[in-house]
């Protein structure tokens, strides 16, 4: 065998143990790297949070650092990129406290609540270096106005609303230019529309966007009371109260016709303990002596009523 043959086979050989040796160190390396180890991660948090009059976003990030166990692969992941790499966290209100003017803090076991948004799902935190987070959320125009419900209700026969429909918040705050918040008295729900309905009902609404301005509630909830109702009649005298002495107010007509919605079933006689009056007062501040009966001592399990008819001519005599 020729010395330069030799000499090939021989750079040959070196060069598969080189790449044998570069295998495997990458292995060890890797498999040392697939390791959990502890180790000190750094993140910048950017805050997210509802405080009424001030922006949602904090201005600036506040760093947090923690001891946390998790794969080397990703402590050294974490660890070129921790404060390069902002995370955007939604802080619950009960969490963030006042601290003066614009700043705000979250401290102490709080901030445990929200590892995960901090690190990630993959890193288990071991202990927590940095205490209290400090932001500043600045101050914006804003103003609170009423949340009005759109839709269509229809009900099934003999059943009704027993009560008021609830909206939970019944009222938002709405941040923006001036000019923008002088143009908006109320936002609106998206369409509830209901059809047959003869029990309770519950859900939640996404409120309507307002183009240039944002809302301190994307989405209200609301409670419909709904009942089975019974439809009662009867004749009732119409009385005056409050008539001072030596006057008399003559009724026309003296008797009406209550129309009661009671909630099934239905106990003892409503029309027991009802009243149909006119007050005296209500007679001397109108300017045609027409006045609206009102209905006292109206019993529980009554949800609704209407008199008929519902104006009554009122003549005073001596």
């Amino acid at each position: 065998m020729s010395r330069e043959r030799r000499l090939r086979l021989r750079g040959r050989e070196g060069l598969l143990l080189a790449a044998s040796l570069l295998i495997a160190l990458a292995v060890w390396f890797l498999s040392n790297l697939s390791q959990n180890y502890s180790g000190v991660v750094t993140v910048p948090v950017v805050a997210e949070c509802n405080i009424p009059g001030h922006s949602n976003l904090s201005a600036g990030s506040a760093l947090v650092s923690a001891r946390c166990r998790t794969t080397g692969f990703r402590l050294l992941r974490e660890g070129s990129r921790s404060r390069s790499r902002q995370v955007r966290v939604s802080f619950e209100r009960a969490d963030m406290h006042h601290l003066d003017g614009d700043r705000f803090f979250v401290a102490g076991s709080a901030k445990n609540t929200y590892s995960e948004q901090f690190f990630g799902d993959e890193v288990q935190v071991e202990s927590f270096v940095t205490d209290t987070l400090f932001f500043r959320f600045p101050a914006e125009n804003h103003k609170k106005v009423p949340v009005q419900l759109s839709g269509d209700i229809s009900y099934r026969d003999q059943y009704m609303a027993s009560g008021p429909l609830r909206l939970v918040p019944d009222s938002v705050t709405v941040y923006g230019e001036q000019a923008r918040l002088d143009m908006v008295d109320h936002v609106v729900t998206a369409p509830l529309l209901l059809d047959d309905v003869h029990q309770s009902q519950q859900g939640t609404l996404r409120l309507r966007r307002i183009k240039g301005v944002r809302l301190s509630d994307e989405i209200v909830s609301y409670d419909l009371p709904v009942s089975r109702y019974v439809e009662l009649r009867s004749s009732l005298p119409v009385t005056v109260e409050g008539l001072p002495a030596g006057r008399h107010l003559q009724v026309y007509p003296s008797q009406a016709e209550v129309v009661l919605h009671c909630a099934f079933p239905v106990g003892r006689d409503p029309f027991g303990a009802i009243t149909l009056t006119i007050d005296y007062k209500d007679f001397v501040s109108s300017i045609s002596g027409r006045c609206i009966p009102r209905v006292r001592q109206l019993p529980a399990g009554v949800l609704d009523y209407r008199v008929v008819p519902e104006i009554f001519d009122c003549i005073e005599t001596d």
